[in-house]
């Protein structure tokens, strides 16, 4: 039966996560199939016998100019996530009516110069070009490996643990607000400098969080991790505690806001907290070993800040900021997406106005 909700047209950015949710539902379950689909999984891991199969797919759609190059990172991230190493990418590219050779080739190059750089094969997939497209866009799927003792399940974090955060946030939807929005920032303030300064965050620090995830993980204790992507921090915090039925308490003091995400969320009006993150890697590790995994992290140039901590689930999922606490905020689409949807502020907003 078709309800009154049904033809309402949906936001741009992920479905809504209830919808999701309802969809999964209807899958049927694979018994070599250890982890399947489900709202805050971003990778399936398989029975392999000693070692397991991980896969992820993910499509990039911003970030034109780095669209191969940039595919191979965010889908190498999710494998990562879990405890394993990429070893194996397909990807299909769609090119819309009118690509010349050269932007063909030039994708192609930054796939292959991606993959050789993190040791990853390209193994396959698909190439066309197909009319309503107005960008480019490339769909990967990136396999990889790990000991089946070694993976590090999504909803694995448990009350007590301490959560870390690497780099700082939001390094992703930063830099593409720096390539997509660069006239408007000019015109509310930002210097070129800052400009240059945030688009270059997507290689230094870098999008990636594989050697993170690694390095981590060689230290143990590690119970969840996750890269925040779409709806930045806070959805990654919500998607990691609903995961594992508890709660959060995350101190916004102690999160390390990147000075460009500062500034250009300010000139826009934007949350830092519901912006793209991908970069950060999200961690619950042991109160025991957590000290050593920052550690272990920072001694590899790798900055790790302690953010919050795991609680009971019926303490809820908490912000504490300047000492009031208050309910984790939500955001239904990222605020990348809400801004590249509705042209940003209207004018009369005052753009330094806060999310």
């Amino acid at each position: 039966m078709t309800s009154s909700q049904d033809n309402v047209r949906l936001p741009v950015g992920k479905l809504p996560a209830h919808l999701l949710a309802g969809l999964l539902d209807q899958v049927r379950h694979d018994p070599r199939v250890l982890l399947g689909p489900k709202v805050g999984a971003d990778a399936a891991v398989i029975d392999w016998g000693a070692r397991v199969l991980i896969a992820t797919a993910d499509p990039v759609t911003f970030a034109t100019d780095l669209i191969g190059w940039y595919a191979v990172q965010v889908n190498a991230n999710d494998v990562a996530c879990l405890g394993g190493t990429p070893r194996w990418f397909l990807a299909t590219l769609l090119l819309p009516e009118e690509s010349t050779a050269a932007q063909a080739q030039e994708v192609f190059q930054q796939l292959l110069s991606a993959c050789e750089d993190m040791g990853v094969a390209l193994i396959g997939g698909h190439t066309e070009v197909t009319y309503g497209l107005d960008r480019p866009i490339v769909t990967g799927t990136m396999l990889g490996d790990a000991l089946r003792e070694r993976v590090v399940w999504p909803a694995g974090a448990q009350p007590g643990d301490v959560l870390l955060l690497t780099k700082g946030i939001a390094l992703e939807g930063t830099a593409l607000l720096a390539r997509e929005a660069a006239d408007l920032l000019g015109r509310r303030g930002v210097s070129s400098e800052t400009l240059e300064r945030a688009r270059q965050l997507l290689f230094t620090p870098g999008i990636s969080v594989v050697r993170d995830a690694l390095a981590a993980c060689d230290v143990g204790g590690v119970h969840a991790m996750h890269d925040p992507t779409e709806g930045g921090l806070a959805t990654g915090l919500l998607e990691m505690a609903e995961s594992a039925g508890v709660g959060l308490e995350v101190d916004v003091a102690a999160v390390p806001l990147l000075p460009e995400c500062r500034e250009v969320c300010e000139a826009l009006g934007l949350d830092p907290l519901g912006l793209l993150a991908s970069g950060s890697l999200l961690l619950a590790a042991s109160d025991r070993t957590a000290e050593k995994v920052q550690q272990a992290l920072v001694s590899q140039g790798i900055g790790a800040s302690a953010i919050g901590r795991v609680t009971d689930a019926s303490e809820g999922m908490r912000l504490r900021v300047e000492g009031e606490i208050r309910d984790m905020p939500r955001f239904p689409r990222d605020e990348l997406a809400r801004f590249l949807s509705e042209g940003g502020p209207a004018p009369e907003a005052d753009p330094r106005s806060g999310g």
